[in-house]
């Protein structure tokens, strides 16, 4: 049996020009969309992507919390 741990990330979001930019700020990531909707799905697919690939060391170097 596998255990999962749920993690959740802030995000903000800005408008800039024409379009949307979001972070995450505790990993350093960030995405961009022409809607809040794409933006904000952008960032959860970059964040998924990130913790799937990266090494733990990576995580835990790029992990800030308050």
């Amino acid at each position: 049996m596998t255990m999962q741990t749920i993690q959740q990330f802030t995000e903000i979001i800005e408008r800039e020009g024409d379009g949307y930019v979001s972070l995450c700020p505790e990993l350093d990531i960030a995405s961009q969309g022409e809607t809040i909707e794409e933006v904000r799905d952008n960032l959860k697919e970059a964040v998924e992507l990130f913790l799937e690939v990266a090494d733990t060391s990576e995580i835990n170097t790029r992990l800030k919390t308050a």
